[in-house]
């Protein structure tokens, strides 16, 4: 199979020992940008296989979770399992793995036992806590990392104005934020190594779902540490600035307008008809405005609720002021923007027999290729390719370790 010699990482090999989202999601950036990523599930599969929307039994997510990889099935606790481990981890450059810690001790794949097959091996650990600390053996998903690392507090309504539950921000983002850290760390690593001033040596990255999210809190620890303050929740806007909210049109849409500099915040007044107020004292520089963003928001929502979505985007748009609708899926796949740059394309997947729509590449190597070589494959679909071709095997071999319910 071609991997893609001419993408940026092209020449890189990872083996995930992952599941659900946090390792399969940094992976999958790495697989992007041309890493070749070889993920081993478990025979019944990664559980993400069954997550969300389905067509005949397959999951749109995994077209795109499992994207640009090899996929291979491996019981993990069979004594036979640990002999392919080690026989991949020889030509890999680095692992990424999400399991509890300790877990790949306990299977016979710990660190040492990997090392001693490839010594220089980067080995990416990502986890609720971390691999240290009291609550390391702790059951953690992504909403936990989200709810200790600060988030869910602030995905709320302010403070007396609703007595439902914090919101979710919708996506598994407390995973994916450290599957992104661990794609940092890893990258940084092999730079540690392989340079050309480089140790060589082997290093760990330990990853905690809790800290990634605590890492995006902006200024909510030293404001407490500080001055004793607790961020609170600022509903649709910016605790720090102002006007930044969403805005009701007169069809029932909101509409996202971000004024909050002295340029921008008098081009939206001299919009809505009230330029009377730009450079009053509680209205000049955006701590007075941040002070004032009840009035404030309230003059610019008597405004919105006078024009449609539509009117409020175009008149926004000709004033070069900050806005868009709130976009859903189907105004993201119809977007020229996206459309243009690659971020919405149909991407052929045999699983659904035809195309997929999918989230282009992320970043952009400019004059680089972004090309998406494939879908998420089916179960098991690369075993012989990587059993025989890679770590060459016989057929005999393979068919015996499937016999044996190895594979």
């Amino acid at each position: 199979m071609m991997i893609g010699d001419a993408f940026p990482l092209a020449g890189l090999r990872v083996l995930e020992i992952g599941h659900f989202v946090a390792a399969p999601f940094a992976t999958r950036l790495l697989a992007d940008l041309g890493a070749d990523v070889i993920k081993i599930e478990p025979r019944s599969g990664d559980p993400a296989r069954h997550w969300g929307e389905q067509v005949d039994g397959n999951v749109l997510w995994w077209s795109v979770h499992a994207r640009n990889k090899r996929c291979m099935t491996l019981d993990l606790k069979h004594p036979r399992a640990t002999e392919i481990v080690k026989k991949l981890v020889r030509g890999c450059d680095a692992v990424v793995e999400n399991f509890r810690p300790g877990q790949l001790d306990k299977l016979g794949i710990g660190p040492d036992i990997l090392r001693a097959e490839r010594p220089d091996l980067v080995i990416a650990h990502i986890s609720g806590y971390g691999q240290t600390g009291p609550y390391r053996d702790r059951a953690a998903f992504g909403v936990i990392g989200e709810a200790i690392g600060g988030l869910r507090y602030l995905t709320d309504q302010p403070p007396g104005v609703s007595d439902l539950p914090p919101v979710r921000v919708g996506v598994s983002i407390g995973d994916s934020l450290a599957g992104m850290y661990a794609v940092i760390g890893l990258l940084a690593a092999i730079w540690q190594r392989d340079s050309a001033k480089g140790d060589g040596k082997p290093r760990s990255i330990d990853v905690a779902l809790t800290e990634s999210v605590l890492s995006l809190m902006e200024g909510m620890l030293p404001e407490y540490g500080r001055l004793g303050k607790i961020r609170q929740p600022a509903g649709g806007g910016i605790a720090t600035a102002a006007p930044t909210n969403a805005y009701p049109g007169s069809d029932g849409g909101f509409v996202l307008i971000a004024a909050n500099s002295e340029p921008l915040f008098a081009k939206l007044m001299t919009l809505i008809g009230r330029p009377d107020l730009i450079g009053v004292p509680r209205f000049a520089g955006n701590q007075q405005r941040v002070q004032n963003t009840l009035e404030l928001d309230e003059l610019i929502r008597g405004w919105s609720r006078q024009h449609d979505s539509e009117a409020l985007i175009r008149m926004l748009a000709e004033a070069d002021i900050p806005s868009s609708k709130v976009y859903n899926a189907a105004d993201i796949a119809a977007d020229p923007q996206y459309r243009e740059r690659g971020m919405v394309r149909e991407v052929a997947d045999p699983l659904f027999g035809g195309t997929v729509l999918q989230p282009g590449v992320v970043p952009h190597f400019c004059g680089e290729p972004a090309a998406i070589r494939w879908a998420g494959p089916a179960l098991g679909a690369h075993n012989d390719e990587i059993l025989q071709g890679l770590l060459g095997l016989g057929a005999d071999e393979v068919a015996d370790l499937r016999a044996e319910g190895v594979i």
